[in-house]
Parts: C-alpha cells; sequence; structure tokens
C-alpha cells in the first residue's frame, strides 16, 4: 500500500513542506515512524518525540512549523488530528478490496425487513421482520437487528452489536418474576457508529433512541428508553440504565454508569468510572469516584465512611452544646 505525498495534500489539503513525491507506505505514531511513514502531532507535549522521529513525513499545526521543518517534511494543519483522522480514511479507501456480495450468503434477512441496495451486510448477521437499515450503512458480521428497529444511513455496526433485544422488564408476583412484554423498538439516526457486542434495548412502550452522530465504543448496554443525543460518544463498557435521557455532544468515560429516568445536559462530560446518581442539569465535567490506594488505607477509610452518619451526629451534638456555653 502506497501513497503518494502530494497526493494526500491534494484531498486533503494541509500546507506541504516537503516533496510531494515521496512515497508513503505506512501511518504510524511518532516515536515508531521510519522514513516511509507519515505521522501526527497534536499535543506540544510531545514535541520531543518529533525531534527524535524518523518520520518522513509529519503533519503539525501553524504554531509548530518552524521545529517541524527544522526535523524534516511536514503538513501544517490547523487540527493535526483531525486531518490525521483524514488521512486514515483516505488511506482506507485506497485499500479497500474489491466489493463482495451486498448481502453474505451466511446472512439471514426477514423478507419482511427493508434492506436499502447500497447497505452491506456481513457474515453471520440477522435481521428480522419489519426492521429497516439506511443507505450505505454496514453491518459487520454476526450483527442482529430485530423486529421493527430501525438503523439510519451511513452507519457501522461492529461485529457482535445487539440492536433490538428486549429490555430488561419485570413485575413481581409474590415470590416470582412476571414479565413485561417489551412492545417498543430501537430507531438510530445517521452517521451512527457501534462498538463490537454493544447491546441497545427495544423500548418497554415508546422506543429506544440514538440520535443522530452517536459514537458508542465496545461493550456498551443502552437499557430500554433510553435516549441519547446527537454526537455524544461513550467510551468501553458504559452501562445507561432504563429511561434515562442523555443530551447532545456528551461525552461519557469508559466503565462509567448513569442509573435510570436521569437526565444529562448537552455538553456534559463524565469521567471514567464515574456513577451518575442524579441528573445533571448544567454542561460541565463530572468526576465521581473514590481514588485508588494500597488495600490498607482504603479499608482504614472505608470504616471510617462508615462511622460518617455517627460523627456528623456527633458533631452537632458539639456545636449545639458550644452555642448553649456561649449564651
Amino acid at each position: 500500500m502506497v501513497l503518494r505525498l502530494g497526493t494526500i495534500v491534494e484531498q486533503l489539503g494541509g500546507e506541504l513542506f516537503g516533496n510531494p513525491e515521496l512515497d508513503i507506505q505506512a501511518l504510524a505514531p511518532l516515536e515508531a515512524a521510519g522514513p516511509q511513514a507519515l505521522s501526527f502531532l497534536s499535543n506540544p507535549k510531545y514535541r520531543q518525540q518529533l525531534a527524535a522521529s524518523k518520520a518522513g513525513c509529519v503533519i503539525v499545526a501553524p504554531a509548530m512549523r518552524d521545529e517541524a521543518r527544522a526535523r524534516g517534511a511536514c503538513i501544517v494543519a490547523d487540527n493535526p488530528y483531525l486531518y490525521f483522522a483524514h488521512v486514515t480514511q483516505l488511506w482506507q479507501r485506497a485499500r479497500q478490496r474489491p466489493a463482495g456480495p451486498r448481502i453474505h450468503p451466511s446472512a439471514v434477512v426477514d423478507p419482511g425487513a427493508q434492506v436499502d441496495p447500497s447497505a452491506l451486510i456481513g457474515p453471520l448477521c440477522v435481521v428480522e421482520r419489519g426492521a429497516r437499515i439506511g443507505a450505505h450503512t454496514v453491518l459487520k458480521s454476526r450483527v442482529t437487528v430485530s423486529e421493527d428497529c430501525v438503523i439510519g444511513e451511513r452507519c457501522v455496526l461492529h461485529p457482535g452489536v445487539v440492536i433490538g433485544a428486549d429490555g430488561f422488564g419485570f413485575a413481581k408476583d409474590g415470590e416470582r418474576w412476571e414479565k413485561i412484554e417489551q412492545l417498543g423498538a430501537v430507531r438510530i439516526g445517521n452517521d451512527v457508529e457501534i462498538g463490537a457486542n454493544t447491546c441497545i434495548d427495544r423500548g418497554a412502550l415508546n422506543d429506544t433512541v440514538i440520535e443522530d452522530g452517536v459514537k458508542l465504543d465496545n461493550l456498551i448496554q443502552i437499557g430500554h428508553n433510553v435516549r441519547v443525543g446527537r454526537n455524544t460518544a461513550m467510551a468501553g463498557c458504559v452501562g445507561v440504565a432504563g429511561s434515562a435521557t442523555i443530551g447532545a455532544n456528551c461525552t461519557i468515560g469508559g466503565s462509567a454508569g448513569v442509573l435510570g429516568h436521569l437526565s444529562i445536559a448537552d455538553g456534559v462530560n463524565v469521567s471514567s468510572f464515574s456513577l451518575v446518581t442524579r441528573s445533571l442539569n448544567k454542561p460541565g465535567h463530572y468526576t465521581g469516584f473514590y481514588p485508588l490506594e494500597d488495600n490498607a488505607s482504603w479499608e482504614k477509610n472505608a470504616a471510617t465512611l462508615k462511622q460518617l452518619s455517627t460523627l456528623r451526629e456527633r458533631l452537632r451534638a458539639l456545636e449545639k452544646e458550644l452555642k448553649e456555653t456561649k449564651k
């Protein structure tokens, strides 16, 4: 796989300093890049790696132009990380193999499903009755789209994704549980990408909704009747309980959790491993986890935490006694 450096700039823009005839044979990080590789620097704190890098060319911001030119060839772009993302897309298109069948022979597509002629359905996928798959959407291997669920245009669902399994709904009947039939579906907008083995449950009555541009990592659980706003991104192993509403342009870090029936405003960033236990009505960065420490210290602190209620009452009593003394 080879791309001429000049071809990259011709297609993606940017300001090239260096030989446009250089053949780029790989994309690589600064520390591992060789003379035929293209790399990037988006964070100035790694500028020492720039000086030492053997990359054939490096994508940098305007502020790093002089340092990059002193080292060798470079492409100057306003947002190096975004530019590199576009390079990876260009690279992927250039190395794609000839297209196979639109629907893999091992896939099972119900005659009552609607699959756009431009969509691709991979090996061992299942598309059930009443499901709809939009234009240019790709279902990788072993994806299941359950009945009546809708996938928009230009979406990518990675291996093992399950759309529209039953939500977790049961009513207690004495000592046993009675199933609440999940009568809603899942509606997914356009330009959504869903990572491997992520599950999005169908709604109990209304639909579960994933809006345009949402990006979900691997092994995420989205409960029934959740709504996720446009362009929100979630990292791996996030869990969102039923009927939670998450706004637009949010980020939720890996292994974080959101309790059910809560609302999260637009523009909220939740740190990894945090647990959202109340609605967040203002944009901002929220963190809620106990700092990691050695086990012995953790046990002592945990023991103290268990006594906080008692200590609070004792403190209140002392404050009251102090006030009485001052009278």
